[in-house]
């Protein structure tokens, strides 16, 4: 042993045999290290220093392994040095790494001062390189981590299997160095060679929770995780998926927060909330003035996940009360929608009264007309109709408003509004249709077809001789004009309607589109006299 060449002069090997012994009788460090090694594994700081200024050798490579035997067995056991734990690989390491393994920060300071290697990477028996500071985050080391921090060490560096510092602590699950590291800036947004972040490895360890406490902890601390890739890992997404409400808030203090970002999905934060149910979250996002409008790759939005979701009806109301409050902030678009899915014939009342456009369209290509169609609101119907709303608007699938309030049940309420909406519209502005004159007798020719809407007048030309006042009308040819057109082969012309006037003559009219659009004009026309001789019934 005293020819060992870690132990060169006599002075150092009595020293050498004193530092080798440990706290504990049964356990030894092995012969294979030098006086300096055995003063770093002991902690002997003062020894430590007084080597250092004697200018002892610090680029030695040794053997950092340890043997103790049991007293009452005798039984010997392989432990790894300063560890009080078996440890089946045989490290060969300078310095620095002896004095992370013993936990001995203030060795780490002095041999950081005396210029020792920070990213001098220590290599085993599997061939894996860690550097120091890989090597105290993987053992749970927070001031000596730390101390590397301090002294300029790469905190995104990686082993050779690509996990950074966070990962590693994330695999061994150390919260505390997690945090030291989230604070001085290490990115969330890296993977490994097998394309885990710290974030999914968190997960994989059953640590989620631990995880999750940190990045927390980290955000209320007043700093910001930093990610280099938000579809790896985001802080904003990341507080709202986990629901952390303060961590939110003191995210959105922030003047740099990115609302509109996106991760590789599509999907924003607002979205994740939406998804997720969390209602505070998500109104949070919202008066800051989070995008509703954005859809992901799968052409969901906001409004659509909402639909999916349990608490859709508490996420509508919220909507419907913030564009009460604020109808020109964010949601204010999709207010009026939301309100008339409701059948809330009140807040579209009030929502129309303070100028929503009752024909914009939403991200599913529905104005509120055809929503309310849909829904069979007749009520919200008539109220958006008197506001401007047109009916004759199809949605993204071509569907007309009038198809939609069908599927209902033909007869419907629904139904009602909008026929006698399309047939007032028709007959107001007019149309090309045939005029037999002479109650059939004469030849019949083109003209246009309108209704004088405040007295209910229909004018059939320019001239105002050409009007009449009707008292009824009906689809199809009357009994004169059958007698006058028996030998004709036009009398039952689909398209047919005639008009009686208040001199009982009749009028007869060939439309186009067949016995439904007869139908039509002859509702209209019965519509506009009644509502030009009562009035138009009043809305609830």
């Amino acid at each position: 042993m005293r020819n060992h060449p870690a132990v060169s002069e006599p002075g150092q090997w009595s020293m050498f045999l004193v530092l080798r012994r440990s706290s504990k009788p049964s356990l030894y460090t092995n012969i294979d290290c030098n006086a300096l090694s055995a003063a770093v594994i002991c902690r002997q700081i003062s020894i430590v220093r007084s080597l250092l200024q004697a200018g002892i050798k610090t680029d030695l490579k040794v053997r950092v392994g340890a043997w103790s035997w049991d007293i009452d067995t005798g039984e010997e056991t392989r432990v790894g040095a300063g560890l009080a734990e078996a440890y089946s690989i045989t490290w060969c390491a300078d310095l620095i790494h002896r004095a992370i393994l013993c936990n001995n920060v203030s060795a780490v300071e002095v041999l950081l001062n005396c210029g020792a290697d920070i990213e001098f990477p220590v290599k085993t028996t599997s061939k894996t390189a860690l550097r120091p500071i890989h090597l105290s985050a993987k053992l749970g080391f927070v001031e000596v981590l730390q101390c590397f921090i301090v002294a300029g060490c790469d905190i995104d560096s990686r082993t050779a299997f690509g996990d950074s510092l966070l990962m590693i602590c994330a695999r061994y699950k150390h919260g505390d160095c997690l945090k030291v590291l989230a604070s001085a800036g290490a990115d969330f947004g890296l993977v490994n060679s097998a394309g885990q972040s710290a974030s999914s490895i968190a997960g994989l360890t059953r640590w989620n929770h631990g995880f999750q406490q940190a990045v927390q902890d980290v955000i209320l601390a007043g700093k910001t995780p930093q990610s280099s890739n938000p579809s790896v890992f985001s802080p904003l997404m990341f507080t709202a998926r986990g629901n952390e409400i303060e961590a939110l808030k003191k995210l959105l203090e922030r003047a740099d927060v990115d609302l509109y970002e996106q991760d590789d999905d599509g999907n924003s934060a607002l979205m994740i909330a939406a998804s997720g149910g969390h209602l505070e979250a998500f109104e949070l996002l919202l008066r800051a003035g989070a995008n509703i409008k954005l859809s992901n790759k799968y052409g969901d939005t906001s409004i659509s996940l909402l639909e999916l979701n349990q608490k859709g009806d508490v996420f509508n109301q919220l909507m419907l009360e913030y564009a009460h409050e604020d109808g020109n902030g964010p949601i204010g678009f999709y207010a009026l929608h939301r309100a008339v899915k409701r059948g809330d014939l009140n807040l579209v009342h009030i929502l129309t009264s303070r100028g929503y456009d009752v024909n914009a369209f939403d991200a599913d290509g529905y104005t509120p007309l055809t929503l309310a169609a849909r829904g069979g609101y007749g009520g919200v119907c008539e109220l958006l109709i008197s506001c401007g709303a047109k009916c004759d608007i199809k949605n993204a699938r071509h569907e007309t408003t009038l198809l939609l309030a069908r599927k209902k049940w033909y007869g419907n309420d629904t139904e009602i509004v909008i026929l006698n909406e399309l047939a007032r519209a028709l007959v107001v502005d007019g149309s090309q249709v045939k005029k037999h004159s002479r109650g059939g007798k004469g030849s019949p020719h083109s003209n246009v077809l309108r209704k004088m809407e405040t007295r209910g007048i229909p004018r059939g030309g320019k001239s105002s001789r050409r009007n009449v006042i009707c008292k009824a009308a009906e689809v199809g040819p009357g009994e004169k004009f059958r007698w006058n057109r028996r030998r004709k082969f036009d009398v039952e012309e689909s398209g047919m309607f005639h008009v009686v006037t208040t001199k009982n003559n009749e009028v007869h009219f060939v439309c186009d589109g067949g016995i439904q659009m007869a139908e039509l004009w002859v509702r209209g026309i019965l519509l506009v006299t009644s509502e030009a001789i009562f009035g138009k019934p009043k809305q609830v």
